[in-house]
């Protein structure tokens, strides 16, 4: 078991450095980053070329449990934390990203921060 373990996260760290290779991030579109973990879900806003990040969320911040519910399954909470870094963005005067999605196939909890944040306004 921990051999396929090992060979699934070598091949999402090489999908993610493919991915790397051509996206950046810059003041003005920074790239959104996304990393799922087997419980949480975490979502960056990030500006490569100055090397900090801009703004951060999380599912487990109260703030978005609060607007997933608390019994929400896995997606709604990415969902939740896709319009929560939406909301951060506006308030930094983004609009425009760049989407990372680290590696992990885009589908379930990844494409639902992807449509989270695409229902607060960000457009990538």
């Amino acid at each position: 078991m921990r051999t396929k373990y090992r060979k699934k996260l070598s091949l999402r760290k090489r999908r993610h450095v493919r991915v790397r290779a051509k996206v950046s991030g810059t003041a003005t579109r920074p790239r959104l980053n996304v990393f799922r973990s087997s419980a949480h879900i975490y979502a960056q806003l990030i500006d490569d070329e100055a090397g900090h990040t801009i703004a951060s969320a999380s599912d487990l911040e109260d703030a978005v449990m609060q607007a997933a519910g608390e019994d929400a399954a896995k997606t709604a909470r990415a969902t939740a934390v896709g319009q929560a870094i939406a909301e951060r963005a506006k308030a930094a005067g983004i609009d425009n990203v760049v989407f990372d999605r680290g590696g992990f196939l885009y589908h379930g909890r990844v494409k639902a921060v992807a449509d989270g944040a695409r229902e607060g306004g960000l457009k990538f």
